[in-house]
């Protein structure tokens, strides 16, 4: 490997991620916190549970940033070739196009990534954090993820609390409490984006939409036409589908049976 790709976005992004988050348990653990106040009393359960849950948190970023979103290949396999020719064959009527960068035939719900230049399937977004698209195959994995960081989060801020000592003259309490008071102020802000992100994704999942569609629904051909959201079918079925992958099938058959049922006449 050339030495200048480990200067690329990736390898900055999730590098700094890593220090940081060993930065900030580091921190935790030296300043007289409860979990230092725990381990010194030989109750090692709980800290070592903290520990564990950090590295979880860890991996998960990891995996989730590292591994394929669900990219839509250049060149079909001869099983995706079917499944397109089956595709087309559903309905005339639903707007496939292909895309202009990767020239493949964009499956509904796909979209070109710019940033990693490629077509996504069930397309979210881009994370700038994760240096990497969140899409079909690492959603659920992400959506875990940012529920696993947010407990770190909000008890490594109960933590960093428990350390703060605010009866003291300003000098000496800035010496021995203001590097655990900066890392508080991070941690609430990390606490809140957390939060805002998850509440935001099982939205999302719960009606069955992604980021990309929500925000910009009166520019996607598949969705400015219909009134409501043609792939929602209900909290239980969304959540199967999205975390399960039941029950399957393609986007385009199920757009199709809700453009029949929205077209059929009233009896």
């Amino acid at each position: 490997m050339a030495p200048w790709a480990l200067l690329s976005p990736g390898v900055l992004v999730r590098t700094g991620h890593t220090v940081l988050t060993w930065g900030i348990t580091l921190v935790l653990f030296l300043h007289d916190t409860e979990l230092r106040q725990w381990e010194e009393q030989g109750e090692l359960l709980l800290p070592l549970t903290f520990l564990l849950l950090v590295l979880g948190s860890l991996l998960l970023y990891l995996a989730v940033s590292l591994m394929d979103p669900g990219y839509v290949n250049v060149q079909p396999q001869p099983q995706e070739e079917i499944k397109e020719e089956q595709t087309a064959m559903v309905s005339p009527a639903i707007p496939l196009r292909r895309c202009r960068y990767c020239l493949v035939l964009q499956p509904l719900r796909a979209r070109h990534c710019h940033e990693c230049r490629r077509c996504v399937r069930r397309y979210d977004h881009h994370c700038p954090w994760m240096e990497n698209c969140v899409g079909e195959r690492n959603h659920p994995l992400f959506v875990v993820y940012l529920v696993l960081q947010l407990l770190v989060l909000l008890w490594g801020l109960y933590l960093a609390w428990s350390g703060l000592r605010f009866f003291q003259p300003w000098g000496l309490w800035l010496r021995s409490s203001g590097l655990l008071f900066a890392t508080f102020l991070l941690l609430s802000l990390f606490s809140l984006v957390a939060s805002l992100l998850l509440a935001s994704h099982l939205y999302l999942v719960a009606s069955n939409t992604t980021t990309w569609e929500f925000m910009s629904s009166h520019r996607i051909a598949y969705l400015r036409q219909r009134p409501n959201n043609p792939f929602d079918q209900g909290l239980t079925r969304n959540l199967a589908h999205f975390f399960c992958g039941w029950p399957s099938g393609s986007w385009e058959t199920l757009w199709a049976e809700e453009e029949e049922e929205g077209s059929s006449p009233a009896v």
